[in-house]
């Protein structure tokens, strides 16, 4: 997920729907952002009994692994994106249809206007994602936070990458940076309104998930789809995964960006092929436990 969140267009929440702890993902942030809104109302015994509901554990290796991947591995794809631009998008464009692909069986039962709204929000975040403004060189904290929970929250949208989205506000590049020197006020900063964020918005999509499922999942996929927009190869102008313009192949490229496609396909299928594994191996012990 952290290397997910580091590339433009591609998003963590995609790999989380991908492996199958998606809903329970969502349910452990909104159960603990409830208490952390116990707690500031000052309703500690609610607090307290939130809390004691959260799986630390799962959380906290989530975040652990997503933390070394964003420090260890951000300033390395950064140069990759940029030095390979071409090889870098086939191959998550090649991650993003395999996994849209996979996730329609996510939803229960298609209907007409769960394809209508699929289809809609595919279009609008196609559309959407063609805007992209010039880099801010210093933003203030207060424009920090605000970039960090609206960021968080299109990490944990599969489809919608938070790195994008930082792209579009301009933020991208000072985020990165701040990586990469490890300076800890401005990630402090980005934090605290990815705390805010979290807090806010994982508990709609909770209860969102739990009532409406199969129109949610919809939704999450038209992101997916419309975020290839972001994927692909050979944009208008230079630029790489920062540019959305829509260019045509390149002849002596399309080979190369055809194997990263079917490489980055590949992993996903295998990807899918052991968590179903572990899933049935999983479900065999416990029916033959006494």
């Amino acid at each position: 997920m952290g290397v997910a969140d580091i590339i433009p267009g591609v998003s963590g929440g995609t790999v989380a729907l991908l492996l199958g702890i998606y809903d329970r993902l969502i349910e452990q942030i909104s159960t603990a952002s409830s208490g952390i809104s116990c707690l500031a109302r000052g309703d500690i015994a609610g607090c307290k009994q939130r809390f004691r509901a959260v799986q630390w554990t799962f959380l906290a290796s989530l975040l652990m692994g997503i933390a070394v991947a964003l420090l260890l591995l951000a300033s390395w794809l950064r140069t990759q994106i940029h030095e390979r631009p071409v090889i870098v998008s086939s191959a998550f464009f090649g991650v993003i249809t395999a996994s849209a692909f996979v996730t329609r069986r996510e939803v229960r039962k298609w209907s007409p206007t769960r394809y209508l709204i699929f289809g809609v929000f595919a279009a609008v975040t196609f559309t959407l994602l063609g805007i992209r403004s010039g880099s801010l060189e210093n933003p203030g904290p207060l424009v920090a936070i605000c970039a960090g929970a609206i960021a968080i929250c299109a990490m944990i949208l599969p489809g919608i990458s938070g790195s994008f989205i930082l792209l579009m506000l301009g933020l991208y590049d000072h985020l990165i940076a701040a990586l990469e020197q490890r300076d800890v006020s401005v990630l402090g900063m980005y934090s605290i309104g990815a705390l805010v964020g979290l807090v806010l918005f994982s508990r709609v999509l909770n209860r969102l998930l739990n009532r409406y499922r199969d129109l949610v999942v919809s939704m999450l996929l038209g992101l997916m789809v419309g975020s290839l927009r972001v994927l692909w190869p050979w944009p208008s102008d230079q630029g790489g995964l920062e540019n959305t313009g829509l260019g045509t192949p390149q002849t002596e490229e399309l080979v190369g960006a055809l194997i990263a496609a079917l490489v980055g396909a590949a992993a996903v299928v295998a990807i899918v092929a052991m968590v179903a594994h572990r899933e049935n191996f999983d479900s065999d012990d416990a029916l033959e436990m006494p």
